[in-house]
């Protein structure tokens, strides 16, 4: 066949990427007190020589409470920020890839059992949980214990928090910044009419309910580097009646470009725990496909995308800029090497793995 999509070079903002292929941030719910530790080494490592052309830092927070679970990676105090320091020397060691971060505030989400434990919500004054926060006192689940509404205040130190591990980020030298602005965390909590019932100018309209959003985008754009990018995932639905839109997600991303935002990853989902959601393969693709009719930036597609050809598909026919893998590589690491082979074309491996190279694939390697 011709020269895959997916293997050519692309480029958002001043990073230049060389292929379609980013790995999305993955909670690992193996942090101690927001540090990093050998298990996120063992991790990215292995993922920043799948052959991607850039690797995302799990969902991080910016503040204690800002955390999913007691066990999320942060990016809040001088111990978080020295131990990601010395993950990231080591695989950078090894690996050219670059790789960025995806900063978060769970809100109403937060203080909660690890995924495994069954993620309930940890009441506060119990071990390992603690007061959570939103834009209006709207819990999340039933049983969970409501958020207590931010004022001016809490909303200007949340604000603040986001531009200081921005600040952080930058001096680690990570190349790209992704604000999580969907999957019904803080930022998506004030997007969505469900959970945000303000009277202020941060409720009410589209525009009102956009604002504090685009404060946080403009706050971490103005502190991280300014030759490096700063991307925004967002939910295009929440999947509810009356809920957060596309036609919303659109006007979101539209004033994003405005601010310079460098690229859009598109999801949905995540805000209420009653949605019912119609999953499958390229089931948030239609969502990328109508984000990127109204937008010149880069836009890239996730969710369950785990096949070559589909992923191919995806680009081909202009749905998306690039594919975003999650599960899949947890599965396969070495994703894009066989996409590489299937395909016909060459992928970079380090030196080390060279003699794995099949010897019918003689041009596989790089």
């Amino acid at each position: 066949m011709s020269h895959p999509i997916l293997f050519t070079p692309t480029q958002v903002g001043n990073l230049k990427l060389a292929n379609r292929i980013v790995i999305a941030p993955m909670a690992q719910y193996s942090a101690e007190d927001g540090q990093m530790g050998a298990w996120h080494l063992m991790h990215l490592g292995q993922l920043a020589i799948s052959g991607a052309a850039a690797l995302t830092i799990e969902g991080t927070a910016v503040t204690t409470e800002g955390r999913t679970s007691y066990g999320d990676v942060g990016l809040y105090s001088d111990e978080c920020e020295i131990s990601m320091a010395r993950v990231l020397h080591d695989v950078r060691r090894w690996s050219d890839m670059p790789v960025g971060i995806q900063l978060n505030h769970a809100g109403r989400k937060g203080s909660r059992q690890k995924l495994w434990d069954g993620g309930a919500q940890i009441p506060h004054g119990h071990a390992n949980g603690w007061n959570t926060y939103g834009p209006s006192p709207v819990a999340f689940a039933a049983g969970d214990t409501p958020p207590i509404a931010l004022n001016r205040d809490g909303l200007a130190a949340i604000r603040d928090a986001f531009a200081a591990a921005a600040r952080r980020a930058s001096r680690l030298g990570l190349d790209f910044i992704q604000i999580l602005g969907g999957h019904g965390y803080l930022l998506h909590q004030f997007l969505s009419p469900l959970s945000n019932r303000r009277d202020d100018e941060y409720g009410g309209s589209v525009e009102n309910r956009m604002r504090f959003p685009l404060e946080v985008f403009e706050a971490v754009r103005d502190a991280f580097a300014h030759d490096r990018p700063v991307t925004m995932r967002v939910s295009a639905t929440d999947w509810v009646d009356g809920g957060w839109s596309i036609q919303d997600a659109v006007a979101f991303v539209e004033a994003l470009e405005a601010r310079g935002c460098a690229a859009i990853n598109v999801s949905s989902g995540g805000l209420s725990a009653t949605a019912r959601i119609p999953t499958g393969p390229n089931y948030q693709v239609p969502f990328a496909r109508m984000v990127k009719q109204a937008t010149t930036l880069p836009v890239i597609a996730v969710g369950m995308i785990t096949e070559f050809e589909q992923a191919e598909s995806i680009l081909s026919t202009g749905d998306a800029d690039l594919v975003a893998l999650a599960r899949a590589v947890l599965f396969d690491p070495r994703w894009p090497w066989h996409a590489a082979a299937h395909f016909g074309t060459q992928v970079k491996v380090p030196n080390q793995y060279r003699r794995a190279q099949p010897a019918r694939l003689q041009n596989l390697f790089i």
